[in-house]
């Protein structure tokens, strides 16, 4: 791997001389920018591999929706599970070393998965492709949060997630037309040959950390750390309200295809799979998220997502096969969107731990998925679509009342401030 380039020398004349970081016009900024795009494809490609087979899996091995689900809902449980661990060998083995071990592994995984027998096995080996990528996410985060400026970080961020959103896209289309014609095991196979080109493309651009400081393994130091950030009123915030968003995410992805497949509007296997193309308004979001909080503040962003997302959820329930797709479109917008917003604050909220911040975000993150995406899978079998945006907009509700509590506690700390600087 060649060695980053030294940074560009920043025009401005209130820069700090001494902040070497990588931030905008260097070379080095666009390279981790585009490993992080990457890296984010190959993740969310083998994460979301099961997500567009659904409905051929519950046809082909004799599931409900629920029990298909499964298929989805344990990925993200693994990387739920082995996201501390993870982030305490980054700490000590470096964040680019981790990141890739995590990639290779998650990926020969992928290979083994078209050969799962029966839905046990499949559910083993997806918890465990879960867990083995656990070692990107929240180094990611890390990794952008020490070697990117803080003016910049949003936008890398942002960019990052943008790779999310085309990595969930892409594992679900090509694994969805895939299927649709040759079957779900190689849907699967073609999922694993995208990620590790992904995964290819990542090492080759990834720039070496520069402020990266190995640290050992220490249990209970890795405790402490863990109990600092959850005494954290903001970053506890932060974690649920990542935990509910992606709660509707996962109600809502999980079910759609059954949906789209089934009555009202019977389409084919291989146009219902081509719904996850409204990944791409996400990519959008959150991109544009930074630019929203930089504008209306993080809680101005947050009640936008919350709003936009919820609009979403009501209008999906119509009997219109427009509005169904009009409202996907508004409930993946507002989900990126406030991801984006959340997930960003966490880097900017801890000063110490980030990789632990980061975690924990994931951890309620990913929680969120498997538990969404269980109970809408269930209440969508019991009731419906009216089911799955049920279970979604109480998610919304509850979010949108963290954030007004957040809201008044803000207000309540400046009028003291004020009060006492009058005293």
């Amino acid at each position: 791997m060649t060695a980053p380039d030294a940074p560009a020398p920043d025009p401005s004349p209130s820069a700090a001389p001494a902040d070497d970081r990588l931030g905008p016009g260097q070379r080095a900024f666009r390279r981790a920018n585009l490993a992080l795009f990457a890296a984010g494809v190959a993740t969310f490609v083998l994460l979301y591999s099961t997500q567009g087979l659904l409905p051929v899996l519950s046809a082909d091995l004799d599931l409900t929706p629920g029990q298909a689900s499964w298929t989805a809902s344990a990925a993200t449980l693994g990387l739920a599970l082995g996201l501390l661990p993870a982030s305490a060998l980054s700490d000590r083995y470096g964040r680019t070393a981790v990141m890739t071990a995590s990639t290779l592994a998650a990926s020969a995984l992928a290979l083994a998965l078209p050969f799962a027998p029966d839905l046990t096995t499949l559910v083993t080996l997806r918890v465990l492709q879960g867990a083995a990528l656990a070692g990107l996410p929240a180094t990611a985060m890390a990794y952008l949060a020490e070697e990117v400026r803080p003016g910049a970080l949003p936008s890398a961020m942002g960019l990052y997630v943008a790779g999310n959103s085309i990595g969930g896209m892409g594992g679900r289309l090509i694994s969805g037309w895939t299927a649709a014609g040759l079957g779900w095991r190689w849907g699967l196979a073609a999922s694993a040959v995208l990620a590790l080109l992904a995964t290819l493309a990542f090492r080759l651009l990834i720039p070496a950390a520069r402020h990266f400081t190995p640290a050992p393994v220490d249990a209970r130091a890795l405790a402490r750390t863990v109990g600092r950030h959850l005494r954290n009123p903001l970053l506890v915030r932060l974690y649920l309200l990542g935990m509910l968003f992606m709660a509707v995410f996962g109600a809502v992805y999980n079910t759609v295809g059954y949906r789209l497949i089934g009555a009202p509007f019977h389409l084919p296997e291989s146009i219902a799979a081509s719904i996850f193309v409204v990944y791409l308004v996400g990519t959008g979001t959150s991109a544009a998220a930074g630019r929203l909080s930089a504008r209306l503040g993080r809680r101005g962003a947050l009640y936008v997502s919350v709003g936009v997302t919820a609009a979403g959820l009501l209008l999906s329930l119509a009997e219109s096969l427009a509005c169904a797709l009009l409202g996907l479109v508004l409930i993946t917008a507002g989900f990126f969107a406030g991801h984006a917003t959340a997930s960003s604050s966490v880097g900017r909220t801890a000063t110490e731990g980030r990789a632990q911040a980061s975690a924990l975000y994931l951890i309620a993150y990913y929680l969120g998925n498997s538990v969404g995406g269980t109970l809408g899978a269930d209440a969508y079998h019991a009731t419906g679509w009216p089911g799955a945006a049920t279970v979604g907009l109480t998610a919304m509700a509850l979010a949108a009342a963290v954030t007004l509590y957040a809201t008044r506690q803000a207000h309540t700390a400046r009028r003291m401030t004020s009060a006492r600087s009058r005293a």
